[in-house]
This record gives C-alpha cells, structure tokens and sequence, in this order.
C-alpha cells in the first residue's frame, strides 16, 4: 500500500523517526540512575508499548484503568496507572487486575488508602503504592514532607498494600520555553525530592521508586538523579508544542490531509479539529510554515497566495500535541519513503474511565 492510497485524514508515523527517537531516548537514560518507564496516553498502543518494552522499558505507564486494562490484556506484566483510583464502582476491577499483573497506583489521601485495602482484602495478593508529591502543577498531591510519610507508614501497615515510593510529576515544566527556568526549576526539585527520600528513609520507609519526568526535562536531569523512572511519552512523535523546545527528538507524527478545494489565494484540506487536538495549539502545515492558517471542525485551510496546489494533493500536518490528537483515531500508519509498512490499532483510543 502507499501512502497516496490511505484515505485521509490519517495518522502516519515516519519509521525512520520513530525508531530513531527512541534510540534517542535510550542513550539518554544509558549510565544513569533513570529507567523508562513510558506513557501510554501518548499512543494508546498495545504494539507500540511491546516496542517499547523490547527496547528496554522497565513497564508501561498509563493514565486510567481502562488502559491498564487493555495492557494487561496485551501480557503488559509490570504497570503504573499513574493517578488515583477513587470510585467505588472501579474497586472491584482494580483488584481484579491486581492479580494479573503487578500494579501500581497513586494516592494522596488516607481515605484512599483504607479503599484500596477493602478492595484488596477479598482478592489477596498485592498492590503496590506511590505517594503523589505535589512539587509545583498544583494538580494531585500532597503537599509536605509529613504529609508523604504519614501516607507511607499508614500504607506500609495495610496487609495487602505495599509502600513503593512517590510519584513527582512536573508536568507544568514540560512545556516551557525558557530552557534556563526549565533546568532551575528541574534541579530545585531534585533537591526538595532528595531531602524528603532521606527523610523517609530515616522514618524506615526508603522508597524505591521515584516516578515521574517528562520529554520536556529529562534532558535536564543529572546521572545521579533522585528519580528512577522516566514516564515520558511525547519522544516517541514529538509534535509543534514540544518543537519549540528544541530537544533532541524529531517530528515523527503527521496528520495526512487532501486537498479538497483550491482558490487563487488559499487551500483547504479535509483535516479539521475533529482530526487533531488543538488544546497546545495550532498544527503546522509541512511546507507552509508561517502562513496564516484556518482550522473548523472538518477543514484546515492555509493562506498561499501564488501556490500552485492542486485539488487531490497531500499535505502533512504537524499536530500542535501528539497525545490528545492520537486519541481521535484507530489506527496509526507506519510509513517509509512511499509505502505503509505496518497498520497499528489505536488500542485503547477513547479509554478514558
């Protein structure tokens, strides 16, 4: 199959950027205190997490427990659903899951805790647990340094719970532009995080992981770091937010359009928001940087006084954020030079419970 034979809009992935990405990302983390453990919400791909995993990730990380789910189901057998369950109604399903694959989940309450314990008891076997520490998203988390070691000794008694460590995600860092703020901000939480591991050590409850980073830090992280696993997800694609950063991943996602109309000064293809997540921003149209563009529910359209397109022409887009443009579709293109090599399923598309 070639690539002028996929009807559009579609998502192609470029091969030779891909896998070059997550070379990339591997030579990263080579000789330091960091593993992977990569995100699954940035492709929602059971194929691609195997990719991963072959290629040296620790286990996955996912966002909700239909994901950890569809994991499991695909023989995933270490995962971190890296946000707190606190339904009732989800109790059951978790502590299923918990004994087919070893799980861990956050918490920032005590409340929580006492759940996950009820929920575990008539299953048995084991759910490990990460404190979320709130180190600046204002988002989940805790907020103190007691506070963390409450939560540890308080999980640490529970039969069927065990204290793993905490979760520190600077997901407010990811995008800033200033490299200079980036990297101050990154090493001060290094230094709050290293106080507060020693602290818990000292309270006999050493953690052993410490979970979080992003594309847009990792970069910036020392060999000794506090953290132990990386749960980034974007290196994979990159998309226009994480360009404007100049990191060291290339632009491996694209949004393939058709044009369907032409004027004298503007083209229109049939890739619109219902294609690609605008919530970090417009998409770049490859080939027409720097004009104006246009986008509705089911068009993009750019500004091109003097082009010379034509009606049936192609025209790739760079999605403004891979994660949430992935999302709206069920299957990613693999492509080299003109041809589709390999059709993955977007396995977990619209799993958001």
């Amino acid at each position: 199959m070639k690539i002028s034979q996929i009807e559009t809009p579609a998502l192609i992935i470029e091969k030779k950027r891909f896998y070059e990405n997550m070379a990339a990302m591997t030579r990263l983390l080579e000789h330091t205190s960091m593993t992977l453990r990569p995100h699954y919400k940035s492709h929602k791909c059971v194929t691609i997490s195997k990719l991963q995993l072959a290629a040296g990730a620790k286990g996955i990380t996912c966002a909700k427990l239909s994901e950890a789910e569809d994991l499991a189901q695909a023989g995933v057998g270490d995962i971190l659903i890296a946000n707190q369950v606190v339904q009732p109604e989800k109790m059951g399903r978790l502590a299923v899951l918990a004994g087919k694959t070893r799980l861990t989940v956050c918490v920032d309450s005590a409340d929580n805790v006492l759940q996950l314990e009820r929920a575990m008891a008539p299953q048995g076997g084991t759910l490990y647990v990460l404190v979320e520490y709130e180190i600046g998203m204002r988002r989940c988390g805790v907020e103190t340094h007691a506070e963390v070691i409450e939560l540890a000794r308080l999980i640490a008694a529970q039969p069927h719970l065990r204290f793993e460590g905490m979760q520190a995600y600077a997901g407010h860092l990811a995008h800033q532009k200033d490299r200079a703020v980036r990297k101050q901000a990154t090493e001060d939480i290094e230094t709050d995080l290293k106080a507060l591991k020693t602290q818990l050590e000292t309270a006999g409850f050493a953690p052993k992981e410490i979970s979080g980073g992003s594309t847009g830090t990792v970069e910036l992280k020392p060999g000794d770091s506090v953290y132990t696993e990386m749960q980034c997800g974007s290196y994979l694609f990159m998309d226009r937010a994480y360009r404007e950063l100049g990191l060291g991943f290339k632009n491996a996602l694209f949004l393939l359009t058709t044009v369907v109309s032409i004027k004298s000064d503007r083209i229109v293809t049939d890739g619109g928001v219902k294609s690609l997540g605008m919530d970090q921003g417009d998409p770049v149209f490859v080939g027409y940087e720097g004009l104006p563009i246009g986008m509705s529910e089911e068009h993009g359209q750019v500004e091109a006084p003097g082009h010379t397109a034509r009606v049936g022409d192609k025209i790739w887009y760079i999605p403004g954020h891979c994660c949430t443009t992935i999302n709206l579709h069920d299957s990613l293109y693999l492509v080299d030079g003109e041809d589709v090599v390999e059709i993955w399923p977007v396995t977990s598309r619209g799993k958001a419970q």
